[in-house]
């Protein structure tokens, strides 16, 4: 494909996410936050997270503590700023494990069929028989509460709507000509796969994709709000949330701004993927 159809492909589709409103501002919204977690050791010494100022216990917002201090007195602003990058790393690295393990799985089930297809499918409708929390819930569990083992519970719990949704796209991408017309030539299924039949299949996956992160921050602040996930000192906001718990009516804000921030990541995705919907439905073009 040559750059200037490229350039063209990418003007139309900016043309059409831009049209939505709601979609841009998720945008924006979204850069912001991930900026935040880029930027964190810029925007406040991760020092603050950590250090603890027993006269400023439990104050409420001010000039000196934006957004007020914990029972250690440490700074909220700065838990709340670094714990961003737990929560963005954890949806993001889950959504795209989950997209690679439902790739390859889903692919090979909508493309090959048969035996293959009824293989997988029916390990993916046992694990979808249990709820994705019972789920998650489970391998940490078994596994223990870190970072590494939360990141693997969750995408566990995700893989199985991913193979769904791959498979049935590919099953309708698999029977187009371009397909057989490389299965003529001799190409290789594994080429197929991954050259003709993934690309050409990427609109609703890209959707899903994005949205899954939104859901996937949501289960792991989840899981650490009941003690399940990220551990104590590390400023995850779910695990901001399960230590606000028992200063919840001397300290509300201890809740309140983790919860904000939690609301607006889940929000921003959420409306990345309605505006990714709207620009990448060939039936909404003008």
């Amino acid at each position: 494909m040559s750059k200037s159809r490229k350039h063209a492909q990418l003007s139309e589709f900016w043309r059409r996410y831009k049209k939505n409103k709601t979609a841009v501002m998720g945008l924006i919204l979204l850069v912001m936050i991930v900026g935040m977690a880029l930027f964190a050791d810029l925007i406040v010494p991760y020092e603050k997270c950590i250090e603890q100022v027993g006269a400023d216990r439990l104050q409420g917002p001010s000039m000196a503590h934006f957004f007020g201090t914990d029972e250690f007195g440490r700074d909220l602003f700065a838990r709340v700023v670094h714990g961003s990058r737990y929560s963005l790393l954890i949806g993001l690295a889950t959504s795209l494990m989950a997209l690679a393990i439902g790739a390859v799985l889903g692919a090979s089930a909508g493309y090959f069929g048969g035996v293959v297809d009824n293989v997988i499918s029916r390990i993916i409708d046992v694990f979808m028989c249990v709820p994705p929390v019972l789920l998650s819930l489970a391998v940490v569990a078994a596994l223990g509460t870190n970072l590494r083992n939360l990141i693997i519970a969750i995408t566990v719990s995700c893989i199985p709507g991913n193979v769904r949704l791959i498979r049935s796209v590919v099953l309708t991408t698999a029977e187009q000509d371009y397909v057989e017309a490389a299965k003529s030539y001799g190409t290789s299924n594994a080429r197929i796969i991954f050259r003709y039949v993934l690309p050409n299949a990427m609109g609703p996956i890209i959707v899903n994709t994005t949205m899954s992160i939104s859901t996937m921050m949501l289960s792991a602040a989840g899981l650490s709000f009941i003690g399940m996930g990220i551990q104590p000192p590390s400023p995850e906001w779910g695990a901001l949330l399960s230590n606000a718990q028992t200063y919840l009516f001397a300290a509300p804000y201890m809740l309140l701004f983790p919860g904000i921030f939690i609301l607006l990541s889940s929000m921003a995705f959420n409306l990345v993927g309605d505006g990714l919907t709207d620009a990448l439905d060939p039936k909404l073009k003008d």
